[in-house]
């Protein structure tokens, strides 16, 4: 049952040539949010339609419009709008209208209730083509066979977040597709509910099939980035010190085998692997070194974000 509340919300979409779609968007968005208190950041990346001209000439004074100045991609916009929202509970969804804005009110109860820190969507029977569904399916495989998470859809853009878990996710490259598990790396207690799913009303979608390989890349690291960002070390140190007691047990073996048994042994292929070994675990080392330098530097250094904004217009107005 839908809850009122006097909490702010952001309604944050990322938008990419979406003229046709986002006054209609607009529409829906009033319409299913009437009497909530709520401002609505669409995140123009860098589009070559009318899309900025159209929601500028909304003057609407719910509207905010953060304009980045080239084409971030998916990730970096949403970062953009959910680093401007002044929300307490923030909601993203995508542009298309494919997600539907009259299931925002069903899903705030969860968050305001305190038990939730994350509402995301399970989009019921699917309107996208095949091209959409199957790296989709790998991901949300992927994701539950590798970590603890079990969520039947990552892909749906639809959710609801508390301010302090959405302010602390840091996106990048094309993260967003794996923003559940970003989450609940950070703590997040996530609610799953059904959502309604709609064809996608005007417009190109922007998915192509080379979109499964990106899925398996930047799954795998995803998790080598939160498993071992922070201590590199133990990823890079163990392999290299496992190398080198090889290489160092090799060239033991070897020495009996020569002084022991008089064996020659300067024309087996053994001991370049045991040398190799060697070298290859004090590189290893090495590396898990310099990058617990640089990881301390990163951690030291400004805190810049990787997007740039050309201009922020609320109401059709200049900011």
């Amino acid at each position: 049952m839908p809850v009122l509340t006097d909490a702010l919300l952001s309604i944050v979409v990322p938008l990419y040539n979406e003229e046709e779609n986002v006054t209609l968007l607009t529409e829906r968005i009033h319409e299913s949010l009437e009497g909530y208190n709520y401002e609505i950041v669409y995140v123009d990346d860098f589009s070559t339609d009318r899309t900025r001209k159209v929601i500028t000439e909304l003057k609407d004074p719910k509207v905010h419009l953060i304009s980045l100045k080239k084409n971030y991609g998916q990730s970096l916009a949403l970062a953009a709008g959910l680093d401007y929202a002044h929300g307490e509970y923030i909601v993203t969804m995508d542009g298309d209208l494919q997600n539907d804005p009259s299931d925002i009110p069903g899903m705030l109860p969860y968050v305001l209730s305190g038990e939730y820190d994350v509402v995301t969507g399970i989009r019921q029977k699917r309107k996208d083509s095949l091209v959409k569904k199957i790296p989709s399916k790998i991901a949300n495989f992927m994701v539950r066979r590798v970590t603890k998470l079990d969520i039947k859809d990552n892909g749906c853009a639809l959710k609801v977040f508390t301010r302090d878990i959405a302010k602390d996710m840091n996106l990048y490259g094309e993260m967003h597709r794996f923003i559940n598990l970003l989450a609940y790396l950070e703590g997040a207690q996530i609610k799953q509910v059904p959502v309604k799913h709609h064809a996608r009303n005007a417009g190109v979608s922007k998915y192509g099939l080379e979109r499964v390989f990106k899925v398996v890349a930047d799954m795998m690291l995803l998790l080598f980035i939160r498993k071992y960002f922070q201590r590199p070390i133990h990823l890079f140190g163990i392999i290299g010190v496992l190398m080198i007691l090889l290489g160092v047990g090799i060239n033991i073996y070897l020495l009996i085998v020569k002084f022991g048994f008089g064996q020659d042994i300067g024309n087996r292929p053994l001991l370049i692997f045991g040398l190799m070994f060697i070298l290859g675990g004090i590189q290893l080392f090495t590396i898990g070194i310099v990058m617990e330098l640089l990881i301390r530097t990163y951690y030291e250094s400004q805190n810049k974000r990787p997007y740039r904004i050309k201009n922020v217009i609320i109401g059709g107005e200049t900011a």
